[in-house]
């Protein structure tokens, strides 16, 4: 169920590996003019790793996703707003509308645990923008705490678990982890409130959807009283599947879950424990509850991971089964 997960963590500790290995024996001195033909050898296979695995760390960049007319042909520029988080807090995000004066339903996107394209450009997410603002929804990117526009409010909370959860005890270091997606949520609850809020927004017409970290947060979301309508959750923990206490309490939220949840995963991804295990009980949940598992998509882990969930290539295929599945949870 997690092999996925358990061959990334080998190759990032060959990664690693090698790294410190042309740190530590490549480098010229003063004895020596330069590395041997050996290790050169072993430096080229360095690089071809590093490079493999550089394609890994941006969504989106592997594959050229942004030339999809839907995307090209959206002009709607953002506004940035703020809005009050937990303790005091002020953070900030992207807010788009469409024409008109609304009222709308909306849309809540949480995003994953960096946002490695550059947060502050205008047209950041613009392809689930203009997918969702295409269908008549506002669709609003919150950033969480210490990620992108909202940088300044405090340290993130997956840096500080990245930090703070470490030891030999494996529970003891899994439920650090799982109280730091807690801490999070507390940022996701403050931007679905004020977004109800906004009188342009229709509040009992409000749908929380995210991927990765972001998918985690909307499970964690939808066991909330929130008067959200329906939950869609791309591809939620499946880079932390090894963590056991956070898939009992991804479980736990979504059997708590009092309005539908669609959870989305291609083949390829990191792993699919996500779908095989979330997913199947919500598909004999009931009601409209559901989970499909996709085709594979892309070449590499982190294309079927995230460029599948945020990009326009992605969205041509899921778009049809998420408008339909928002159309009868929003009826």
């Amino acid at each position: 169920m997690f092999v996925s997960s358990v061959r990334a963590g080998a190759i990032r500790i060959i990664h690693h590996s090698l790294r410190q290995f042309a740190l530590a024996h490549l480098a010229p001195t003063c004895n020596n003019a330069g590395p041997s033909p050996m290790k050169l050898v072993i430096l080229l296979i360095f690089l071809v790793m590093t490079n493999s695995g550089a394609a890994q760390q941006e969504p989106g960049r592997e594959i050229d996703a942004g030339d999809c007319a839907s995307v090209a042909n959206f002009t709607i520029t953002p506004d940035k707003v703020a809005f009050p988080g937990p303790e005091g807090r002020t953070l900030y995000g992207w807010l788009y509308k469409p024409k008109g004066k609304g009222p709308f339903p909306a849309v809540v996107w949480n995003h994953g645990s960096e946002l490695m394209s550059d947060p502050t450009l205008p047209f950041y997410r613009k392809d689930l923008a203009a997918f969702y603002v295409g269908k008549g929804f506002v669709f609003f990117t919150p950033h969480r705490t210490g990620h992108g526009m909202s940088r300044t409010a405090g340290e993130s909370a997956a840096t500080a678990a990245n930090k703070n959860c470490v030891g030999t005890n494996l529970d003891q270091v899994q439920l650090c982890k799982v109280r730091y997606h807690e801490e999070s949520n507390l940022d996701t609850v403050s931007a679905v409130k004020w977004l109800q809020e906004q009188r342009f927004v229709k509040r009992k017409e409000v749908v929380v959807s995210g991927a990765s970290y972001g998918g985690i947060q909307t499970i964690l979301t939808s066991e909330k009283d929130l008067e959200v309508r329906a939950f869609v959750a791309f591809t939620p923990a499946a880079q932390s599947w090894p963590n056991v206490l956070l898939r009992e309490r991804l479980m736990s939220a979504l059997k708590k879950a009092r309005k539908p949840v669609f959870l989305i995963q291609a083949e390829g991804d990191f792993s699919l424990g996500p779908y095989e295990v979330l997913g199947a009980y919500l598909n004999t949940k009931g009601g409209l509850n559901r989970a499909k598992l996709y085709p594979k998509f892309g070449s590499t882990p982190q294309e079927a991971h995230a460029t599948f969930s945020i990009r326009c290539k992605g969205i041509e295929i899921w778009g049809d089964d998420v408008a339909a599945f928002l159309k009868s949870a929003l009826k």
